[in-house]
């Protein structure tokens, strides 16, 4: 679509607040009626107007999987404000985006190149599709114990070896905020006449102001999922997937959404997506201007403080950290004798600041456009009240130094995550797992990077870091047993 369109418009976002506010009797889901049969509990939290705009697919509400009205136009609006060529709305998050993205370029048995870092929905994917990955290491870093993202070298021989790949899949940003070479990456990719698939969740915010990391679009990938949720204004589930040129068939992308989402789409959702592209579109520049120079402030505060280190680009010559989300902060606590789990413990219990991710090493939080001032004072000021409480605590040891090494913690892939999937399983002792094959996909969430996945042998070193997560307080998703005592392998 080569017109540009007026970026002031919801059509979305009004007509659903039009038809909450218009008088007739309903007789269609859901059961609620628009708020007259919903607990009053429910209501005090929603508020009345929220009730009476939880809305089914109404003709004048269009069909998120045949839109010809106001989904089509909000979308088409949203394809303009992000770059790409066409987008489509997600309402069951950015995991169905990235498990379409492989639906729609992988039949089973077919490859797919992709990091061994990727989030857990892209193991679901693999599941879905039957495809075969062939995983390339990320580049990790053992100072501050993360993986970063895979370098254009990795890509190219894995594409080298592997000419019959349908698509490679990458990582942009990863959850601490680490970028690729993404252009040389999609350079590369389509040498080989292969699409590039971005999983780009937490750089929906990169199209709107010049001193982030180039969007995915702008680096040339031809789909990519974001998070509208996760860095925008969007509420939690929402998001967005684009395209652009033609290495991927559109029609078969719709298809794949339709397997993988809801077919009663939460309009508050699609909703708040219209009014998020809105807001990006109209003030977008201003408010990551704004959120920018939050987020510099409080990495050059917090790291004037003793103890404490502060992820920054120019701390690593790695190639997979070629850029680095200004907004991300990764706070390395090891200097304060403690772990991050407990870290973590006090700020949120104690002294009122809540990051996103805790790991054994580090801290990681989110600034966004809905942070304040305020919030940076109180971020930094909890971090020194923390090493008050902490104080004399000294080095976590050698162990916390070293970090875990991805490397060691990932066993040989043995059959493809959907073999494995429908195989014949059984519980055993976690100490007899140790080189048997996985039936689980075990995850630290957040992030939701896999450690155990199924078709994976299973190391010594990946249940050592599992426990240790578990023992410092952390989560792990994914395992029929939740202590971790016993684990699911493929029968022999």
């Amino acid at each position: 679509m080569n017109q540009r369109l007026d970026q002031t418009q919801t059509p979305l976002l009004s007509a659903l607040q039009a038809y909450a506010d218009r008088s007739y009797a309903a007789f269609h889901t859901p059961g609620h009626k628009r708020g007259q049969g919903m607990g009053r509990s429910l209501i005090h939290l929603l508020g009345a107007q929220a009730s009476r705009a939880d809305l089914p697919e109404l003709p004048e509400l269009d069909n998120l999987f045949a839109p010809r009205g106001v989904i089509h136009m909000a979308q088409a609006l949203a394809a303009q404000a992000f770059g790409a060529e066409q987008t489509w709305f997600l309402v069951n998050g950015s995991t169905s985006g990235v498990m379409a993205m492989m639906l729609a370029t992988c039949n089973p048995g077919d490859k797919i190149i992709l990091p061994r870092n990727v989030h857990q929905s892209a193991i679901s994917g693999l599941i879905l599709s039957g495809a075969m990955p062939i995983f390339v290491q990320p580049e990790y870093d053992p100072e501050w114990d993360l993986a970063h993202g895979v370098t254009p070298a990795a890509i190219a021989a894995a594409l080298t070896q592997h000419p019959d790949a349908k698509a490679v899949l990458v990582v942009y940003p990863t959850y601490y905020g680490t970028c690729s070479d993404l252009a040389a990456i999609a350079e590369i990719t389509h040498q080989f006449n292969m699409p590039l698939l971005v999983d780009e969740a937490h750089g929906a915010h990169f199209a709107f102001h010049p001193e982030f990391p180039p969007s995915a679009l702008v680096a040339n990938a031809d789909l990519t999922v974001q998070s509208t949720h996760k860095t925008l204004s969007a509420l939690t589930q929402a998001a967005m997937l684009h395209r652009q040129g033609s290495r991927v068939d559109s029609d078969r992308i719709s298809q794949a959404l339709q397997l993988v989402q809801s077919t009663s789409p939460n309009y508050l959702l699609l909703a708040g997506l219209d009014a998020a592209r809105h807001q990006m579109a109209t003030v977008g520049k201003e408010l990551m201007a704004r959120t920018l120079q939050l987020a510099d402030q409080a990495r050059s505060r917090l790291s004037q403080i003793p103890g404490l280190d502060v992820l920054q680009a120019e701390q690593t010559a790695l190639s997979g950290f070629w850029a680095l989300d200004r907004t991300r902060l990764t706070v390395k606590i090891t200097g304060l004798g403690i772990d991050g789990f407990t870290a973590d413990e006090i700020l949120h219990q104690q002294l009122g600041v809540t990051c996103e991710l805790p790991a054994l090493r580090h801290l990681t939080f989110i600034l966004s456009l809905g942070n304040t001032a305020a919030d940076i004072e109180r971020l930094v000021q909890g971090f020194w009240q923390l090493t008050q409480v902490v104080e004399g605590g000294g080095e976590m040891g050698d162990k916390g130094d070293e970090g875990v090494g991805w490397q060691r913690l990932v066993g040989e892939m043995v059959m493809s995550p959907r073999h494995a999937w429908f195989a014949a399983t059984e519980l055993v002792e976690a100490e007899q797992a140790i080189a048997r094959i996985s039936a689980e996909l075990i995850c630290p969430y957040p992030p939701g990077i896999p450690v155990l996945m199924p078709g994976e042998r299973i190391t010594a070193a990946a249940i050592d870091y599992l426990q240790q997560v578990l023992a410092s307080g952390g989560m792990i998703s994914g395992c029929a047993d939740p202590d971790l005592k016993t684990l699911k392998v493929i029968t022999k």
